[in-house]
Parts: C-alpha cells; structure tokens; sequence
C-alpha cells in the first residue's frame, strides 16, 4: 500500500504549520506591544503630569497612523502641561470634513464650547512625519502644523510643530460621543 503523503507534501505541510504557528505568535506579542504602548500612554494622561517632548516623541512615533476621515467630530483635548492654567481655556477640536476643521474650540464664561477664530480654521491632509503617513492639520492661517497618531478609535494624540518662538508641544484628543 502506498503512503498517503509523499516526503515532500509532508515537508510543505509541516512548514506550512510553522509559518502558520510563527505568525499568529508574531501578532499576539505586536498585540501585546500595543497594549502596553496604550497602557503608558493612558498612565501618562492619567497621571496628570507635565511631560517634555524629549519624552513623549519616542512614545508618538510607535503610535497607528490615523486617517483622516477617522477623525470626523468633535474631540475634547489635554495637554501634557502638568495643569498649569490655560489663557484661552483650550476644550479641542471640531473635525467637520477635510476642508474645514475647527482646530481651536474654547470654553466660554458661561460653559458653552465655542469656536476661538483669532487663529483662523484649518484643513485636514495625509502628511509623513518620522517615515509614517498619517493625518495632520494644516492651519490656513498660522506657521502649525498637527500630526496625528492614535492609540484607539476613541483616543489620539496629537504633536503640534510650531514656526517662530513658540515651542513644539503634544497634546491628546478623546472623541466625544
């Protein structure tokens, strides 16, 4: 009688089965590391503290791109400032369509969220930052521009690179539901 595999359907079966084995352990640790990626990330929101570029950069640029129709909303922002008082009480920012974002929302004496229009709207675009495509802001009348990573559908953030005096900073974006 005959074998039911040759040697070499045997050799491509078992190969097969160790690629198949290797792969689903590969995306089980990316998985793990993006847990843990999203874990300190939360742990620094979280914490409340104030957090220098120099330690956030490496952190943003293992983040997920973003695209930018994911971002369509209204987001309440954060800053990585340790709470220091805001001047212009910052609330976000309002994706409504790749031509038109609100890029700064305040809030108002009266607690309303209002549109801060002294620094003009802003439009969306697929831009490279640190060798990713991902989406950043362009400000139609300002030297900013955002770059945009997410940790998960619901949570982004986000890194402001400024022209002139004003320093580079990272700040977070949760989506309002």
């Amino acid at each position: 009688m005959a074998p039911l595999l040759s040697t070499s359907q045997i050799i491509k079966v078992f190969t097969t089965l160790i690629a198949s084995i290797f792969c689903v352990s590969a995306f089980s640790a990316m998985k793990d590391d993006n847990m843990a990626l999203s874990n300190k990330w939360t742990e620094i929101i979280n914490s409340g503290k104030s957090h220098t570029t120099n330690e956030l950069m490496p952190l943003f640029l293992d983040l997920e791109p973003i695209k930018p129709e994911a971002m369509f909303g209204q987001w309440k922002g954060g800053k990585f400032d340790g709470g220091k008082p805001d001047v212009i009480n910052w609330y976000g920012k309002r994706f409504v369509s790749r031509e038109y974002v609100e890029p700064l929302l305040v809030t108002a004496a009266d607690g309303s969220v209002q549109v801060f229009d002294k620094l003009g709207s802003a439009r969306l675009r697929e831009m490279v930052f640190g060798d990713v495509v991902s989406t950043g802001l362009i400000y139609d009348n300002q030297p900013i521009l955002d770059y945009f990573r997410k940790i998960n559908d619901d949570l982004i953030i986000g890194y402001g690179e400024t022209k002139g005096d004003t320093p580079d900073f990272f700040f977070y974006l949760a989506r309002e539901k």
